[in-house]
């Protein structure tokens, strides 16, 4: 086992080019290129409590991201009928990626060891990054806690009034 990639702000993202649960393409090079910024979010499994507050979140203050030129992009390792059931369900408004493989989470060091009742095993460790148009990243952490988090998020960015 290999210990987890923990990357700081500053560096370069690691590229992406994804597909969504729709099998739409998601190029960070081509949303750096176009001057977005990007929030890549990885959390652990579509349709539970922790994972629905903070998608619901992302989604109620999507007008105000995306004012902002910011695209919001949610990981996990679901598959294709899961992400659509949830993105259905909650009428999120935002893709969410496909990474089955884990590919994502490697390169970004999210797939970690946690621990959960003394029981050590291998999961998404919930965290957010925020890669500038120039492909580095201007914020990012790890182990976020799903509520409250998408408010610290945009007070970090300056996006609340």
């Amino acid at each position: 086992m290999s210990v987890a990639i923990t990357h700081e702000v500053g560096q370069k993202a690691p590229q992406f080019n994804c597909a969504d649960s729709k099998g739409e393409m998601h190029d960070l090079s081509a949303y750096t290129a176009a001057g977005k910024t990007v929030i890549l979010y990885f959390y652990p499994r579509d349709s539970t409590p922790g994972c629905t507050t903070q998608a619901c979140d992302f989604r109620d203050n999507m007008a105000r991201l995306s004012s902002e030129s910011y695209i919001v992009l949610g990981v996990s390792k679901g598959s294709e009928g899961s992400h659509e059931k949830f993105i259905t369900k909650k009428e999120l408004n935002f893709p969410l990626l496909m990474d089955q493989e884990g590919v994502l989470h490697e390169s970004y060091g999210t797939w970690r060891l946690k621990k959960n009742y003394g029981r050590e095993y291998m999961g998404c460790s919930r965290s957010t990054f925020v890669i500038g148009p120039d492909g580095t990243f201007s914020w990012l952490r790890y182990n976020v806690k799903a509520k409250g988090h998408v408010g610290m998020l945009l007070r970090e960015l300056g996006l609340t009034e």
